[in-house]
């Protein structure tokens, strides 16, 4: 493996322009090597940030010089996950690939056996578990400040009234995975079971709200964990006014929280991790913690979406595992899969874990 690790990276739209570029090309010891796009616009905005970088227009090309490379990153349309990982492990070359895995867990499954078979590592960029909200919730509940937890309730909304009507996750077909369950569901169906376990109840209602809208714009999940915990989870396209990003609520205290993460805009504004107050809130962002007496102000713990390919770099070195088990991806399919069951039949849904 080279002194430096060399990645290519399969797409760069707003996934690969924003997130996976800056942040593997900040990574220490990652070097941007190769980009591919095939559209012009795209191209000619790579070229101008990455001068280093080789821009292909053709995955096919990754695969014609393997050795140049330590690490394939796909961040493309759902429905190219399954092929071009296959792709990338059959050149012999560890994957990271962007959520959701796949649109189905089987084919899931199917990545996680080529990659065990080849030895390779195989991850999921669930950026979402170094949000600074999400992190701030897991530091309470391991001080035990809440007592027994009762609910958790997580959301993601947003206010786009009109349809993107020539984006892929508008469209209806299976194997593009689109609609806010696959998109915005991912994030918070793993959130939660981060926290609390895998459910083993799962009841949703997903609703196409929008005039023409194909994939599902206004969506409830709600889950059963292990130990009585319950997560109320909303996504949204038409929520005109938002709710609380988090809200904990057990017998000893309650954390509530407004406001998504800020590491998104700031990548989008071209800030990298390590600039001044990377990964930090403004007090008037914090959330409100109540354990005794009148709420109070928390700071918010800062974000650190550079963990995850910190953690993919040490595990290539090390041999060790990646920041995000694709098994975890997996399951979290399994309860989307479950949750288009209840949604579509009106029931609660058991899942059995091995």
């Amino acid at each position: 493996m080279a002194d430096e690790l060399r990645v290519g990276l399969i797409g760069y739209g707003l996934g690969g322009a924003v997130f996976h570029a800056p942040l593997i090309s900040s990574t220490p010891g990652m070097r941007l090597t190769g980009i591919v796009t095939s559209n012009p616009e795209r191209k000619a905005a790579a070229e101008k940030r990455y001068p280093d970088a080789t821009i292909l227009a053709r995955s096919d090309d990754l695969w014609k010089t393997p050795g140049d490379y330590d690490l394939i990153v796909v961040c493309t349309p759902n429905n190219l996950h399954v092929p071009l990982g296959l792709a990338a492990l059959d050149a012999g070359i560890p994957v990271v690939i962007d959520k959701p895995l796949t649109a189905a867990s089987a084919d899931g499954q199917r990545l996680i056996d080529a990659a065990a078979e080849r030895g390779l590592l195989l991850s999921v960029f669930q950026n979402r578990r170094w949000d600074g909200d999400f992190l701030t919730v897991r530091r309470l509940l391991d001080e035990g400040v809440f007592g027994e937890v009762i609910r958790f309730e997580s959301r993601f909304e947003r206010w786009k009234p009109q349809l993107d009507a020539d984006k892929w996750r508008e469209r209806s077909a299976p194997e593009e995975a689109g609609g806010l369950l696959y998109d915005l569901g991912s994030h918070l169906i793993d959130q939660a079971m981060c926290l609390f376990g895998r459910p083993t109840q799962v009841y949703a209602e997903t609703e196409r709200r929008r005039s023409g809208a194909e994939v599902d714009d206004d969506t409830f999940i709600a889950l059963a964990h292990p130990g009585g915990v319950r997560s109320h989870l909303w996504c949204s396209a038409v929520a005109r006014t938002l709710g609380p990003r988090m809200r904990v609520l057990g017998l000893k205290g309650s954390y509530e929280k407004y406001g998504l993460d800020n590491q998104e805009p700031v990548l989008a504004a071209g800030g990298l991790p390590g600039d001044e107050g990377w990964g930090r809130e403004e007090p008037k962002s914090w959330g409100m913690l109540a354990t005794e007496g009148d709420p109070q102000p928390l700071e918010t713990e800062p974000g650190s979406y550079e963990s995850y390919y910190s953690g993919v770099a040490e595990a290539l070195r090390s041999g060790g595992s990646p920041p995000v088990d694709t098994t975890d991806s997996v399951a979290g399919l399994r309860v989307i899969e479950a949750a288009l069951v209840s949604a579509r039949e009106g029931t609660v849904e058991h899942i059995t874990w091995d």
